[in-house]
C-alpha cells in the first residue's frame, strides 16, 4: 500500500526539534524527498539492549522520537539487542561492564517492550533480537566486519582512549561492541538511526561499515541525553533522580515540578509534545518575568498529558493542589497489614513498595521526609510503636495506612 507523507519542510521541522546533530542534514533531506516522491517509507532503526528492565522519561527522548518518524509515515525498526546485551555499551563508561546472561537479557527485554509501548505504536512496529544474525556470523564472517576498523580508531573515543591513559583496563570483548552494532544496521537495511549523544562513535562506525557492505550510508540523528531532577547528572533510576515511563500521573506530575528552573525550557523540548513555536512563546514568557513556578506546573501537565491522557492530567494537578498545597490526605490510600504492634518501619515500607530499598527508606527518614500521623519519624534502627489506622507519609505525595491485623 503506497502512503502520503507530509511535505518535506514539515517532515524537517519536526524531525529536528530537540535533537543535537544530523549527518549529514543534507543526506536526510535527499532521502526524504525521494522517500516521498516514490511513496516509499525510509527504514529508522532504535537500538536498545535490555540491560535494565525499567524506563524513564529520559529513554522516552529518543523513544518520541522514533514515534515522531512512525506519524511522519515511516518505518520504525526496534533492535533489541539481547546479544549486544551480553557485551555491554562500553559507551560513556570508565569500567567494563558486567556481563549479562542471555536468559537476564530476554527477561528485561519482556518488561522494554511493554514500556516502549506506552510511546511508540506497537500496530506498525519492526522488532528484532539481534541475537537473530549475531549468534548466526562464523568467525570468517566476524573477521571481515572488524576489517573494517584500525585499533587507533577505537581508540580514539573517549571512553577508550580516558581509560587507556588512566591505565584501566579496557577488555577486548568490549572493542567488539560497536562493530557487533554496526552489522545490526547492515542487517536490517538501516536508512537512519537514532541514538544518544553518547552513541555518536558507534553510529558514525556503522554509517561507514554499511558502505563496505554496499549499502547506502545510514543518517545518524543524536538526541541529547535528559538532565534527572536534580539538574546535574543524567536521568538515572540509581542515583535517583529520574521519573519512570510507568509511574502514576500524580506521582509524575509532582517529580517534574521538582526540577531546576533552568530545565524548564529543555523539558519543554526534549519530553513534551509542544510545538517548537508553542516553546519560543513560554521562553518569551517567562524571558519577560511569567513567574517559573507557574511555568512549571503547565510543563507538568504537558508531559502528563504526553503519557496518559488530559483528563489524568488534570486529576493529577488537582490532587497535587490538595496534597502538597492544601496538605490534605487523600480518601483512598493503600493499606498495609501490621502483625504487631511494634515494626520496623523500612521494612514495612519497602515490603510495601512504598521504597525501592530499605536503604532509601533510612536516607528519607534521615531527611525528614516520613512522618506518621503528621509527626516527623526519626528512629530507623529500632522497632516504632504504631496504632492501627495510623498515616504513614512518604515524601510528599506517598501515604499508606498501617493496620493492625486482627
Amino acid at each position: 500500500m503506497t502512503k502520503n507523507f507530509p511535505k518535506l519542510n514539515e517532515q524537517m521541522d519536526l524531525i529536528r526539534k530537540g535533537v543535537e546533530e544530523i549527518i549529514p542534514e543534507e543526506e536526510l533531506e535527499k532521502k526524504i524527498a525521494k522517500s516521498i516522491k516514490y511513496k516509499k517509507p525510509l527504514r529508522v532503526k532504535l537500538g536498545a539492549d535490555p540491560s535494565r528492565p525499567d524506563l524513564h522519561i529520559g529513554h522516552g527522548v529518543v523513544l518520541k522520537k522514533l514515534r515522531a518518524f512512525q506519524d511522519l509515515g515511516h518505518k520504525a525498526v526496534l533492535i533489541v539487542g539481547d546479544f549486544t546485551a551480553m557485551i555491554g555499551d562500553p559507551s560513556g563508561r570508565n569500567k567494563t561492564r558486567p556481563a549479562l546472561t542471555f536468559k537476564e537479557t530476554q527477561e528485561n527485554a519482556k518488561s522494554y517492550f511493554e514500556q516502549a509501548g506506552i510511546i511508540l505504536n506497537t500496530q506498525d512496529l519492526e522488532i528484532k533480537n539481534n541475537s537473530e544474525w549475531l549468534n548466526r556470523l562464523s568467525l570468517e564472517e566476524v573477521i571481515k566486519l572488524l576489517s573494517n576498523s584500525t585499533v587507533a580508531r577505537l581508540l580514539e573515543r573517549d571512553d577508550f582512549s580516558n581509560r587507556f591513559k588512566k591505565g584501566n583496563p579496557i577488555s577486548v570483548h568490549e572493542l567488539l561492541y560497536p562493530f557487533a552494532q554496526a552489522y545490526d544496521s547492515i542487517a536490517v537495511k538501516s536508512d537512519i538511526e537514532l541514538g544518544g549523544t553518547d552513541q555518536k562513535f558507534n553510529l558514525l562506525l556503522a554509517r561507514d561499515i554499511q558502505r563496505e557492505y554496499d549499502q547506502d550510508p545510514q543518517i545518524i540523528i543524536t538526541l541529547p541525553i535528559l538532565e534527572g531532577l536534580d539538574g546535574i547528572n543524567k536521568m538515572s533510576k540509581s542515583l535517583d533522580n529520574y521519573i519512570g515511563l510507568t509511574e502514576k500521573p500524580e506521582e509524575m506530575y509532582g517529580k517534574i515540578l521538582s526540577i531546576p528552573d533552568e530545565l524548564i525550557i529543555r523539558y519543554f523540548t526534549l519530553v513534551s509534545d509542544l510545538s517548537v513555536n508553542e516553546i519560543d512563546k513560554i521562553m518569551q514568557d517567562l524571558e519577560k518575568g511569567k513567574n517559573p513556578r507557574d511555568v512549571k506546573h503547565d510543563l507538568a501537565f504537558e508531559i502528563t498529558k504526553s503519557y496518559y491522557s488530559d483528563d489524568d492530567a488534570k486529576q493529577a494537578a488537582d490532587e497535587f493542589h490538595k496534597l502538597v498545597i492544601n496538605k490534605d490526605i487523600p480518601d483512598e490510600i493503600p493499606e498495609y497489614k501490621c502483625l504487631s504492634e511494634k515494626v520496623l518501619l523500612p521494612e514495612i515500607l519497602k515490603d510495601a513498595k512504598m521504597v525501592t530499598s530499605k536503604g532509601e527508606a533510612k536516607r528519607l527518614i534521615k531527611q525528614g521526609g516520613i512522618s506518621i500521623n503528621k509527626k516527623k519519624v526519626t528512629e530507623f534502627l529500632n522497632e516504632i510503636n504504631i496504632q492501627n489506622g495510623d498515616v504513614v507519609k512518604i515524601g510528599k505525595r506517598k501515604f499508606l495506612k498501617l493496620v493492625l491485623k486482627k
